[in-house]
């Protein structure tokens, strides 16, 4: 960072601020204003804010991680701009027309209270120690990796930077979002990003050029290119893949409160729909400026151009080492950017949840203005529980990092099957949702803990790939603390002559890795890959169906868990009192009027229709290249 970068970015938070300064002089009279923007929201501030809200950590340092390990495996989550076209399209008339303000809300109309509170509380609880979590890991990798700075000095005590970064990046996000409300997401989005989108593709051009064009890339990166991996593949599956991707996609993009709260906003269902289309274009972009990037570091690492201390830090890598002086600056405010508007919306969610669905409940008939206050309230408490939480996180952010998708599939399964039926099946009962969403979350949790439990074989498993691709000494030195870490907890929890045997292969596999040879890198992996294996076998031994369970694929087990619950759901239904009639009017159908149907055909136009033809044409396009 050279001062004409500090400059970039002090112009930067300058805009924030002024976008700031204008929100709050327009005051916000109630908890309409404050969480959806007194519902006057227009297509650009909507999309751009779908698209800032869904880049978040998982993109800057996961995506492009993700790209630098695996390839395009990961891009068909990235390619779901027709879920935002479904939500657009579908969605947007039938929540218009219901005039609701949260999902959990949905549910108390469609079914009972008992619904409506389970989905608040297993929202609340991912949204504060998931979604916080992560993105604060993800900051702390970003600026250890672009400032290179390892202390502060505060009042005579040297503080890990990576401390001073992640509270001071929850705690000015949480007071504009505090102060602002919604108001200030929405349009602080629209600077955020085109900055955001410049650095990255900035990041792109130049990762490009330096490796020698796409061409150069698709010759190192060989196998990994492929979007569609066998079904016998350990990490994807395309069993798996294809429809627990979609599963994750549909509960994500079009009944998630994060998201959906953004399109509730809107002035009308045109204003919503086209902000949708704008964040389905939006959504195309990932995969350009993340995941390839990501591979584009791997070439680069390959070829001794980069140094890349884990897949992780693979995107900041390239912005700490590739870029010119200013245009680092443009970029980091980019992930700045990201990192602040994921974290923004995040806490509005929060906040809104807890004042619609427990507050007013406790409390109901208060003025405006009192709601007005807890909100403010509750989202200076989310931003509290996301300080506190990261020492926590700090221990075990790799870990919660590495099972993100998984916290997603094993929540998914049962929002998507209960909002899939309850809006257009009228048989779908509340006993039905109610049951079939605890059993789907209780089941989905035993699976996440099984995976922790058994969280050594994944650990092991990833560095089998990984120390082939260390070509730093800073990397090596992190895989060997990661191997000694391993051979720690073999040692003392494995039978001795067992861990004996095991960790005799770990050491050995430190020496070899020690010369960052090829032939040394090669034999560190085949060791690892039989430690993995002994690993493997001796939970086999002891775990009985518990290890297998946790064995099981995670997005086959997605999978699974969808059918299950969509089949729980329809059996109890059937077993169970129908819906009454005002139950009835929550359903798809039976929320449109022959007047509400002609106010929704009004709202588009062939403009509309083309636009979405375009995005379903790229990514189908997409899909054929990288098939």
């Amino acid at each position: 960072m050279a001062t004409l970068d500090y400059i970039v970015m002090g112009i930067f938070f300058l805009g924030l601020v002024g976008i700031i300064i204008w929100v709050l002089s327009q005051k916000d009279k109630d908890t309409t204003d404050y969480f959806l923007a007194g519902k006057n929201a227009k297509w650009l501030s909507i999309g751009s804010s779908i698209f800032a809200s869904n880049i978040g950590s998982e993109h800057l340092v996961g995506l492009a991680g993700a790209g630098f390990i695996s390839g395009m495996a990961m891009a068909h989550w990235e390619m779901h701009a027709w879920f935002i076209l479904i939500l657009g399209w579908v969605f947007v008339p039938f929540y218009d027309r219901i005039k609701i303000y949260t999902m959990p809300e949905f549910l108390e109309k469609r079914f009972s209270s008992g619904s409506r509170s389970i989905l608040s509380g297993i929202s609340l609880v991912s949204y504060v120690l998931t979604k916080v979590a992560v993105t604060v890991y993800a900051g702390g990798v970003v600026f250890d990796q672009v400032f290179n700075i390892e202390s502060v000095n505060i009042m005579g005590r040297d503080i890990d930077f990576f401390w001073v970064s992640a509270i001071g990046l929850v705690v000015i996000t949480g007071l504009y979002t505090i102060l602002g409300g919604m108001k200030a997401i929405m349009y602080t989005s629209v600077l955020q990003t085109p900055v955001l989108l410049f650095g990255s593709i900035v990041i792109l051009i130049v990762g490009l050029a330096k490796v020698g064009g796409w061409a150069e890339v698709e010759n190192i990166v060989g196998n990994n290119l492929h979007l569609v991996r066998s079904a016998s593949d350990p990490d994807f599956p395309w069993t798996g893949v294809l429809l627990a991707s979609a599963c994750i996609g549909f509960w994500y993009w079009c009944t998630d409160q994060y998201i959906v709260q953004r399109v509730l906003s809107g002035q009308n269902q045109k204003q919503s729909r086209r902000g949708a289309i704008l964040a389905g274009y939006f959504k195309l972009l990932p995969v350009f400026i993340f995941l390839i990037p990501g591979m584009i570091a791997f070439a680069l690492n390959q070829k001794g151009f980069l140094q890349v201390g884990s897949s992780d830090s693979a995107f900041a890598a390239m912005v700490a080492q590739l870029l010119p002086n200013g245009v680092t600056g443009i970029v980091v405010c980019g992930l700045l950017a990201a990192l602040m508007s994921s974290l923004a919306s995040l806490f509005n969610s929060s906040a809104m949840l807890f004042v619609e669905d427990f507050y007013k409940k406790m409390r109901p008939s208060q003025s405006p203005a009192h709601y007005l206050r807890i909100g403010r309230a509750a989202t200076a408490s989310v931003v509290v529980l996301g300080v506190l939480w990261i020492p926590v996180m700090l221990g075990l952010g790799k870990v919660l990092y590495e099972y993100l998708q998984g916290v997603q599939g094993m929540l998914a399964p049962a929002i998507a099957s209960v909002f899939l039926l309850g809006v257009f099946w009228k048989r779908m009962t509340s006993k039905a949702a109610f049951w079939g969403m605890i059993s789907g979350f209780t089941l989905g949790m035993f699976k996440l803990a099984l995976n922790i439990v058994y969280g050594l074989v994944g650990r092991i498993g990833s560095l089998t790939k990984s120390v082939l691709y260390v070509n730093a000494e800073d990397a090596k030195l992190d895989k060997l603390n990661d191997l000694t870490s391993i051979g720690d907890k073999i040692q003392n929890t494995f039978p001795p002559e067992l861990a004996a045997s095991l960790t005799g292969k770990i050491n050995e596999a430190k020496l070899s890795l020690s010369a960052l040879t090829v032939e040394g890198k090669a034999h560190a992996s085949e060791l690892i890959t039989q430690v993995k294996t002994g690993v493997h076998q001796h939970f086999i031994d002891t775990g009985g169906i518990f290890y297998k369970i946790a064995a099981i694929n995670i997005y086959h087990y997605t999978v699974v868990l969808l059918f299950f619950c969509l089949l729980l759901m329809v059996g109890i239904s059937l077993a169970t009192k129908a819906p009454t009639f005002e139950q009835l009017k929550y359903t798809y159908r039976g929320a449109a009027t022959d007047e509400q149907k002609k106010l929704t055909r009004e709202s588009w136009n062939k403009w509309d229709v083309i636009h979405t033809v375009i995005i379903l044409g790229i990514i189908v396009a997409f899909y054929i290249y990288f098939w």
